[in-house]
């Protein structure tokens, strides 16, 4: 043992920083990749709620069958109403445009 030990020795410093730097070069990328999911999911979440606000609306009003966007959170929500091929019912269906966070995306459902 060193019987003067006053402080740290440049080698035992040089190690704890790269250790820090390999830690923190593996966490980083996994916490932008973990935003990156929410964001999406929270898009994705919106956009059914939407989805399910509009099928609300049309089983209350079914003559308010209109198209639109809305815009929450700087995402452009388009909804509109399309005829089925086969059956002549209708859908609605929200879109979301491709963004930083997520991918072209439509949700559609009928009403029941």
């Amino acid at each position: 043992m060193w019987l003067k030990n006053d402080g740290l020795i440049l080698a035992e410093l040089l190690l704890s920083l790269s250790c820090l730097l390999m830690l923190g070069l593996f966490f980083i990328p996994l916490i932008i990749d973990f935003k990156v999911k929410d964001r999406s999911l929270q898009v994705e979440k919106q956009a059914y709620q939407l989805l399910y606000d509009e099928l609300y609306t049309f089983t209350n009003n079914p003559l308010l069958t209109s198209n639109h966007s809305v815009i929450i959170n700087e995402i452009e929500y388009q909804i509109f109403w399309q005829e089925i091929a086969d059956s002549g019912q209708k859908e609605v269906c929200v879109k979301v445009e491709k963004n930083l966070f997520q991918i072209e995306k439509s949700i559609c459902k009928t009403p029941e």
